[in-house]
């Protein structure tokens, strides 16, 4: 379906001019969209540690941006060549797409396109922007997403539909990263056997995922560590067996894990902080022989050292982004589970702020008690 003549909208985005400076609120333009594209009127957004790293320039610096790639909202027009999503239908915005056709889709394996690839390059799949500012200035897209705007334009290639009735909608911005990832990894990248043991560093909105993705697998023992107490009963309230506050012991993470798991480390460590350290404190703790470690977490800087003995005794260490989780083949099981009140998303919502006051997101991270805000438009 395609809208009848669609024009360049006017309105108002959260713009991040240069490296780890505040936000400014700006009036932008945003193109209406070409072939396979849509623009969306946003009605929800949330932060994800992720936009933090951007605005500080990770993993590209790009500027000026409009950051934010959590988001939910309305189809205001469609481009030529959309045939599955039409005018008035609420989407969730996706920094991964899914074709498949290509090696990767058709294998099962894995959630990275080829055709439509995760953009670090701040622009549309035609290499153009479709945001400018101030005569005619580009504006580079947030991981081809840009929800911290009024409007913005996605290729449909990267949108799922939901219905409103079934989630609410701030619980479907919190799925568009931060917990998906999170489960995915548990779900997707690794086959969690029942009665596993696992340790979860970080307990974000990441680690809760994967906490609440290794319970729904069966696993026997789930060890939550962060260093702020708080998170302890959020841990519980998804699914931790045993939790650590590294500032409160003496003794290594990887020690005190082993030794709640009777010296032997455990099967699954899921490593959520980003914090270069923590790495090698994830291998230790991970069981020799047959222990997994799977690298959620990113951190500023793209490069991080290990030591490779523990790592060549048998243990295997791999990446993942967004969960491993296929937007169109893997997440209407998530977001089914969620209708289904089975997953308490709630639990994750600590403040909420309209989109005006969109710079106090930052001050409110402070906030021990914070874990994820919602931007209401």
């Amino acid at each position: 379906m395609e809208s009848s003549n669609p024009k360049v909208i006017t309105c108002k985005a959260a713009v991040a001019w240069k490296e780890g400076e505040s936000l400014k609120m700006e009036e932008i333009q945003v193109d209406p969209p070409k072939s396979s594209e849509i623009r969306i009127k946003m009605l929800f957004a949330s932060l994800c540690h992720t936009d933090i790293l951007c605005s500080n320039g990770f993993p590209v610096p790009l500027f000026p941006r409009v950051l934010g790639h959590e988001g939910v909202g309305m189809i205001e027009s469609v481009g030529e060549n959309v045939t599955k999503l039409k005018e008035g239908d609420i989407v969730m915005t996706l920094y991964l797409g899914e074709c498949n056709e290509c090696p990767n889709c058709k294998s099962g394996r894995s959630n990275l396109c080829h055709k439509y690839p995760m953009r670090l390059s701040g622009l549309m799949l035609d290499g153009t922007s479709r945001m400018s500012i101030r005569g005619g200035q580009i504006l580079y897209h947030g991981l081809s997403c840009s929800t911290w705007s009024e409007y913005a334009v996605i290729n449909a290639n990267y949108a799922v539909k939901v219905d409103p009735q079934q989630v609410p909608l701030p619980h479907t911005s919190l799925l568009c990263c931060g917990f998906t990832t999170g489960y995915g990894a548990a779900w997707r990248e690794v086959c969690i056997e029942k009665g596993s043991t696992v340790a979860v560093l970080g307990l974000g909105a990441v680690g809760l995922g994967v906490v609440e993705g290794a319970r729904s697998q069966g696993a026997g023992k789930i060890i939550g560590v962060d260093i702020n107490n708080l998170r302890r009963g959020k841990g519980e309230a998804f699914g931790t067996t045993d939790f650590i506050n590294p500032k409160e012991h003496e003794a290594s993470i990887s020690d005190m894990i082993k030794g709640i798991t009777g010296g032997l480390g455990v099967d699954y460590v899921f490593e959520c902080t980003g914090i270069p350290s923590m790495l090698n404190e994830a291998i230790e703790a991970s069981k020799m022989g047959i222990g997994t470690i799977v690298v959620i977490g990113a951190g500023n800087g793209t490069s991080r050292e290990f030591n490779l003995i523990p790592l060549m005794c048998g243990r295997t260490m791999k990446g993942s982004i967004y969960g491993g989780m296929r937007i169109h083949s893997d997440l209407p099981a998530l977001l089914h589970r969620c209708a289904n009140k089975e997953i308490q998303l709630d639990e994750l919502i600590t403040h909420q702020v309209s989109f005006t006051e969109i710079n106090q997101l930052f001050e409110l991270l402070k906030d021990p008690h914070c874990l994820k805000i919602i931007i209401k438009f």
